[in-house]
C-alpha cells in the first residue's frame, strides 16, 4: 500500500477495482447483477464529447451531441464555445472515458427532474492529452445550485498522485438535494480565473445523474425511529438536513468481493474492496453465502445489495490471545476541515455467533469511543440475518494540512462471549461546509513536474503563485518539524539512557534512565515484575488507552501502589508516559497524585504512583454497590480539595498547566477521603507571554467534559478545565454520568439537562436522591450558580478555579451553619435556583474556612476496580489518528 494510493481514495480505487473487474472476468467469480430493488424517477448516464450512445457496465450512455442538455456560457476573454474532442492516447478502459466535452468558457448541463428530493451526481474524468488541449492546463471548478463540488481542480494531479494505479481514469460522487418547485439540475464547468499569459480550460468525460430514495443517509424530520447521528466528542446529536450536500469518499464491501454498480440495488454505486485501506494484520474475510434470505425488518431493503452483508472482515478466531493484543483498524485519507458522517453496515450471519453478548465489541472513531457495547444479535433484537447501520458523525478541523486520517478501530469487549470484532461494509461522506463548498485542495504535484506544468492551486489560494508559496513554506515547517523530533527523540534517549524503545536487544538490564530521579524514583523491571506478582490479573484495578492498572507493593511489601503499564507499542503512550514524568516530577500539592517513579527498560513503560486506597470519586458517586456513597458535606469536601489542585496547576507553578481531562476518573481519593488530580498525560502548559490569551491545539478530552469552545476552536486556555470542573460538579450533586444512552431524550446529556433544570429554577428535582435531605436550599443555590458559571458557553465568562475555590469553601460554610428541617420542600423549593449574577460576586475568598478531611463514614479498603475504563476513554487529536 502506498501513501499516494490511499490519498486519492474511493476516487482512484473504483476504477482501478473496475478495470480488474472487466478484464479479469473470466478468472474469478464477479458478482452478478443484482434484483434492482429501488426504481430511479430520474436516470442520466451521459457521454461528453462522443458522438455514439453506447452500452457499458450495463448502463445506456447517451452522447451529449443527441442531447438539448448542453448550454454554453460566452465570457469577455475568449468566445470561444465547448468543443467534443477524443483522446489522442486510447484508454484501456472504454465507457465515457475515450471522449470529453473542453471548453475555455463557462459551460453548463442542464438535467430535467421528474421529482425533487436527492440525486447522486457522478464526474467521469481522463486527464489525458487531446487535441490542442494540455491536460496540465485543465484547472476548473464545478458548481451545482448553491454547492461548490470542485473548485481550481485538476484532475492529472490526481491522476499523478497515484502512480499505481491501471488507468488515469476516475469518477467523483455527490449528493444534492433538488428543492420542490425546482425541474432542472444543473450543472456548471467554470474555467480557473486566467493568471497572467496563461489560460485555463474545463473539461468532462461523463456525467450520471440518478435519484436517490428519500432519507438513504440524511435524517428523517418526520420519523423518530431515523434518529439523528452521533456526534463524536459533543453531546449535541447532528441532524444531517437535507440542504446538506454529500461527497462519497469510501464506500467499501468489506472483505474481498467487488461489487459493481449493476450489481447495485439501482443507484448505480461501486462496492470497492478495503484492502488498501486496512492497517490491522491479524483480521480474515469471510464470507455467508448459504443463508437464503436476508430480513430487512430494520433498514430499507436498498440499503446495500444483499452480498455486502453476507460478507465480512473480523479477527482469527481460532486465537483468541493474538485477538486482545490489536485492533481491526482502517485510516481513511480525508481532507481537513470538514464534518464528515461514517455509516457502518452489519449482519449477524456468522453461526457460531447465536445469542446477544456471544460477540461484543467496541468501536472507536477517531480514538474516541463511539460505542462501548456493539452487539449485532443485541441491535437486532437476538435475530440473525438482520441488516443493521449505525450512522456517526466526527469533525476533522483544519489544522493548516491538506490532508488528514479519520481511523476506524474495533476491539472486543471483556464482556464479550467470542473474542472478536466484525464489519460488513463502510462508507464515508464528506459534509459539506457552511459555504456550501465540498472542494479540498489538490494534491501536491510530483516532485519532478514536466516543463511547463503550472504549480498546484489550493482552495485557499487562488493563484500558482500563492500555492509556490504555501509549498514552500510547507517544506520548511516539514522541515524544522523533522529536525525538532529527530533532536527530541535524541535528547530523550539520551537522558534515559535507552537507544530504542522498540527495540528490545538494546536495553540494558539494569536502570540506566538519568530522568528526574531527584524528585521520583527509577524502578527496575525486577523490582516491578516483584510488586505484581509478575503482573498477575489479580492485581489488576484498572484499564485504559495507555494500559492496565496494578495495584502493587514496593520496600519489601510495606508500601502500596498503584503501577500503570503502558501497552507494548503503543505509541500514543509514549507520549503520555513522556509527559506525566515531565509533569508531576516538577508538581507537590497536596492535592495532586505524587508520582513516586518509574520504569523503563525492556520494552517496559511504568510508571508507580502514590496507591489511592478509596479509588476515584465517581466510584462513590454512581454505581457504589461495592463502595459507600458520600454525604454532602464529603462530596464539597472534595471539590474543594480538587479545584485547589486545578487552581495549583493554574497558577502556582514557573508556568500556568492545563490538565485537558478533568473528570471524576481522575479525582482520586486516599485513606482519609482527600481529593487529588491525577492523570496528567494530556497535560500542557497554558500560554505564556504577556499578550498571548490561549494555545492553539489539536483537540483531546474525554467524552461528556470537553469545553465545546475548545471543541469548536481548537483554542485551549485554563476555563476549559474550568468547564470540565464544571461536569464533575454537576456529576456530585446529581450522582450520575455525563451521559447516559437509555434515558429519555432531555435527559442524555446532564449538562443541557441541568441547565434547562436550572433555568426552570427547578434544578432540585435532579439532585442525587440520597441528598434530599441533606442540602440547603441556599446551599444549593449558591452551588448550582457556580456551576453554571463554570458552563459558561463564552471562556472567559467563567470564573477562574481561584473563584471556584472560594464559592465552594462559602457553600460549605452555608451547609455548616444550615439548620435543616428534614422536609425536602424546604430544600428543593423553586426558590433554591435564582438567575442573578455571578455566584462568585458575593463570598469571601479569604473566609476562614478550613478544609477538613474528616469523615463520617467508616469503611474497608474498597474491593479492586472491575469497571473497564476504556468506555471513558481519552479520545485522540483529531488531525492524528496515531494520537490519543
Amino acid at each position: 500500500m502506498t501513501t499516494t494510493r490511499r490519498r486519492v481514495g474511493l476516487r482512484t480505487t473504483s476504477t482501478t477495482d473496475l478495470f480488474l473487474l472487466f478484464t479479469c472476468l473470466p478468472f474469478f467469480v464477479i458478482i452478478i447483477a443484482a434484483d434492482q430493488i429501488y426504481n430511479p424517477t430520474d436516470v442520466y448516464s451521459i457521454s461528453c464529447g462522443s458522438s455514439n450512445n453506447f452500452t457499458f457496465d450495463g448502463r445506456n450512455w447517451t452522447s451529449d451531441i443527441n442531447t438539448k442538455l448542453l448550454l454554453e456560457t460566452k465570457n469577455k476573454t475568449t468566445s470561444s464555445s465547448s468543443v467534443a474532442v477524443n483522446a489522442l492516447i486510447p484508454n484501456i478502459i472504454q465507457g465515457p472515458y475515450t471522449s470529453a466535452r473542453v471548453s475555455y468558457s463557462q459551460f453548463t448541463y442542464s438535467f430535467p427532474v421528474a421529482t425533487p428530493g436527492q440525486k447522486f451526481i457522478r464526474l467521469f474524468f481522463n486527464p489525458t492529452s487531446y487535441q490542442n488541449f494540455d491536460p496540465t492546463k485543465a484547472y476548473f471548478s464545478v458548481k451545482s445550485g448553491d454547492y461548490t463540488l470542485l473548485k481550481d481542480f485538476n484532475a492529472s494531479l490526481y491522476a499523478d498522485a497515484d502512480d499505481d494505479q491501471a488507468s488515469d481514469t476516475f469518477f467523483r460522487e455527490y449528493s444534492v438535494y433538488v428543492q420542490d418547485g425546482d425541474h432542472t439540475l444543473n450543472l456548471s464547468f467554470i474555467p480557473s480565473t486566467p493568471i497572467n499569459a496563461t489560460t485555463y480550460y474545463a473539461f468532462i468525460n461523463g456525467i450520471e445523474v440518478v435519484s436517490m430514495p428519500p432519507y438513504l443517509y440524511h435524517t428523517n424530520p418526520n420519523n423518530d425511529d431515523n434518529k439523528a447521528l452521533r456526534l463524536l466528542g459533543s453531546t449535541t446529536p447532528y441532524r444531517l438536513e437535507n440542504n446538506s450536500a454529500l461527497e462519497t469518499k469510501y464506500r467499501f464491501n468489506v472483505g474481498d468481493r467487488i461489487i459493481s454498480p449493476s450489481g447495485d440495488t439501482g443507484m448505480l454505486r461501486s462496492w470497492v474492496v478495503d484492502e488498501d485501506y486496512k492497517t490491522s494484520p491479524g483480521e480474515v474475510a469471510s464470507e455467508f453465502g448459504e443463508i437464503t434470505k436476508l430480513n430487512f425488518s430494520l433498514i430499507p431493503n436498498y440499503t446495500a445489495p444483499d452480498l455486502v452483508y453476507r460478507t465480512l472482515r473480523h479477527m482469527m478466531r481460532e486465537n483468541a490471545t493474538v485477538n486482545w493484543s490489536f485492533n481491526l483498524t482502517w485510516e481513511l485519507p480525508v481532507d481537513s476541515g470538514f464534518t464528515y458522517m461514517l455509516r457502518l453496515h452489519f449482519c449477524e450471519l456468522d453461526p457460531v455467533i447465536q445469542i446477544p453478548g456471544d460477540r461484543v465489541f467496541y468501536i472507536y472513531i477517531q480514538d474516541q469511543m463511539a460505542d462501548d457495547h456493539a452487539d449485532v444479535l443485541m441491535w437486532t433484537n437476538g435475530q440473525r440475518g438482520v441488516p443493521i447501520v449505525k450512522d456517526y458523525a466526527v469533525i476533522v478541523p483544519s489544522d493548516n494540512q491538506k490532508n488528514a486520517n479519520i481511523s476506524l478501530k474495533m476491539h472486543p469487549s471483556p464482556r464479550t462471549g467470542y473474542v472478536d470484532a466484525v464489519l460488513n461494509g463502510l462508507e464515508l461522506f464528506k459534509i459539506n461546509d457552511s459555504y456550501g463548498n465540498l472542494a479540498g485542495p489538490n494534491p501536491d504535484p510530483p516532485s519532478k513536474a514536466p516543463s511547463g506544468k503550472p504549480e498546484v492551486f489550493s482552495s485557499k489560494n487562488n493563484t500558482p503563485t500563492a500555492a509556490v508559496a504555501g509549498a514552500v513554506s510547507g517544506a520548511v515547517l516539514l522541515l524544522v518539524i523533522v529536525v525538532s523530533v529527530f533532536f527530541l527523540m535524541k535528547r530523550w534517549r539520551r537522558k534515559s539512557g535507552e537507544g530504542d524503545y522498540y527495540n528490545s536487544s538494546k536495553h540494558k538490564s539494569e536502570g540506566s534512565s538519568q530522568l528526574p530521579t531527584n524528585l521520583c524514583r527509577h524502578f527496575s523491571t525486577e523490582e516491578i515484575r516483584t510488586a505484581t506478582n509478575n503482573f498477575d490479573e489479580l492485581f489488576v484495578i484498572g484499564a485504559g488507552g495507555f494500559g492496565n492498572v496494578y495495584k502493587g507493593y514496593i520496600d519489601d511489601g510495606a508500601t502500596p501502589v498503584a503501577i500503570k503499564r503502558l501497552k507494548p507499542g503503543s505509541q500514543q503512550g509514549v507520549n503520555e508516559f513522556l509527559n506525566e514524568i515531565e509533569m508531576l516530577s516538577q508538581l507537590r500539592h497536596l492535592h495532586l497524585v505524587s508520582l513516586i517513579g518509574y520504569c523503563c527498560e525492556r520494552n517496559e513503560m511504568i510508571l508507580v504512583y502514590d496507591f489511592m486506597t478509596r479509588g476515584t470519586l465517581r466510584d462513590h458517586l454512581y454505581n457504589t454497590s461495592d463502595n459507600p456513597s458520600l454525604s454532602w458535606k464529603q462530596r464539597l469536601e472534595i471539590c474543594i480539595g480538587a479545584a485547589r489542585g486545578l487552581h495549583y496547576l493554574h497558577t502556582g507553578a514557573k508556568h500556568m498547566i492545563i490538565h485537558r481531562d478533568v473528570k471524576s476518573t481522575n479525582i482520586l481519593l486516599d485513606e482519609r477521603w482527600v481529593a487529588k488530580v491525577s492523570d496528567f498525560g494530556l497535560s500542557r502548559v497554558g500560554p505564556t507571554g504577556t499578550t498571548a490569551t490561549h494555545v492553539s491545539t489539536l483537540v483531546k478530552g474525554s467524552v461528556g467534559y470537553l469545553d465545546p469552545e475548545y471543541y469548536k476552536r481548537q483554542r485551549l486556555t485554563e476555563k476549559s478545565d474550568v468547564y470540565s470542573f464544571g461536569v464533575v460538579l454537576l456529576e456530585v450533586l446529581c450522582g450520575r454520568a455525563p451521559l447516559l444512552r437509555n434515558v429519555e431524550k432531555e435527559q442524555v446529556s446532564l449538562v443541557d439537562w441541568a441547565r434547562r433544570c436550572y433555568d426552570a429554577g427547578s434544578l432540585g428535582k435532579i439532585v442525587d436522591p440520597k441528598l434530599k435531605r441533606e442540602i440547603s436550599s441556599e446551599c444549593l443555590k449558591k452551588f448550582g450558580d457556580l456551576a453554571m458559571s463554570c458552563l459558561h458557553d463564552d471562556g472567559t465568562q467563567r470564573p477562574s478555579m481561584n473563584d471556584v475555590v472560594g464559592v465552594l469553601e462559602f457553600v460549605l460554610q452555608l451547609q455548616e451553619n444550615s439548620s435543616i428541617g428534614g422536609g425536602s420542600s424546604e430544600v428543593f423549593s423553586s426558590s433554591s435556583i435564582s438567575d442573578g449574577g455571578h455566584a462568585w460576586d458575593n463570598n469571601s475568598k479569604n473566609s476562614g474556612v478550613s478544609m477538613t478531611t474528616t469523615t463520617t463514614i467508616t469503611s474497608t479498603e474498597s474491593s479492586r476496580e472491575t469497571q473497564w475504563l476504556m468506555s471513558e476513554n481519552v479520545f485522540s487529536e483529531i488531525g492524528n489518528p496515531k494520537g490519543r
